[in-house]
């Protein structure tokens, strides 16, 4: 696998109240995220949820590391009975009624190389849908 994080930065016309919003509230990230059991945006906070292809479903395992309200939030990433971890981190930047949104997917070639479900390609193509098509949607919609 290529390394290097993934790195997707995209401006929302919606304010940094918002967007934090959107990636910390459990019944607004179920609108254009997963639906998660739980969630808060306290470090050491664990969540799980399930995810994958329509052949094959992953139990994620998560747990917040950082989180500075309205400014950025970070949690790990790995799946139950593979090896690998990896981190997720949304870093939001004021720009008045606007926010600049860069989120980064750290770690992905500790998955194990020979799973075609990790390959680098399916989360690039995942997280430019969850943050060029789902979150604008949500956030934009009137």
């Amino acid at each position: 696998m290529k390394p290097g994080p993934i790195v997707i930065e995209r401006t929302y016309n919606a304010p940094v109240t918002k967007v934090w919003e959107a990636i910390s509230n459990r019944d607004k990230m179920k609108l254009w995220y997963f639906d998660l059991a739980d969630f808060k945006a306290e470090p050491g906070f664990e969540f799980e949820f399930m995810g994958g292809t329509e052949q094959r479903q992953y139990r994620h395992l998560c747990k917040v590391t950082e989180a500075v309200k309205e400014k950025k939030l970070t949690y790990s990433w790995k799946y139950d009975g593979y090896p690998g971890e990896s981190f997720v981190t949304f870093e939001l930047f004021d720009e008045g009624d606007k926010t600049r949104l860069k989120l980064t997917h750290a770690g992905l070639e500790t998955f194990p190389a020979d799973q075609p479900d990790f390959a680098r390609h399916n989360f690039e193509a995942g997280w430019t849908h969850i943050i060029g098509t789902s979150l604008p949607e949500y956030l934009e919609k009137k």
